[in-house]
């Protein structure tokens, strides 16, 4: 099993869009940055931690080239979901509503046509 952060995993990372990818990649150099100095002050108690900073930091370039190349999909952006059901929901019971009045319309002109 890879040493590395419980929280990215690769199949996880695939899933983040590109600027959710630079924000971890932010993050893990900062990590990074304070377990160096860290290690230079000797306070550092997990060595460990270091090399599994690097790794993931490795993973997120990687994807994000893979991307870049073509290799691997894009995530395709998902709207944010309390935006998505207000305009669903008032979208949802006025249409029900039209179309049931336009078919009973329909079903009035047709019976008064026979």
């Amino acid at each position: 099993m890879a040493i590395g952060s419980k929280e990215l995993a690769p199949a996880e990372l695939d899933t983040f869009e590109d600027s959710r990818l630079l924000e971890e990649l932010r993050k893990a150099k900062e990590e990074l940055f304070n377990l160096r100095f860290q290690s230079a002050t000797g306070q550092l108690e997990s060595h460990g931690r270091l090399r599994a900073v690097k790794r993931d930091i490795s993973r997120i370039y990687t994807i994000i080239r893979e991307r870049e190349l073509g290799i691997r999909a894009t995530p395709a952006p998902v709207e944010a979901p309390a935006k998505a059901t207000k305009k669903s929901s008032k979208k949802a019971t006025e249409a029900p509503a039209a179309d049931a009045a336009a078919e009973s319309d329909k079903a009035a002109e047709t019976e008064e046509a026979k």
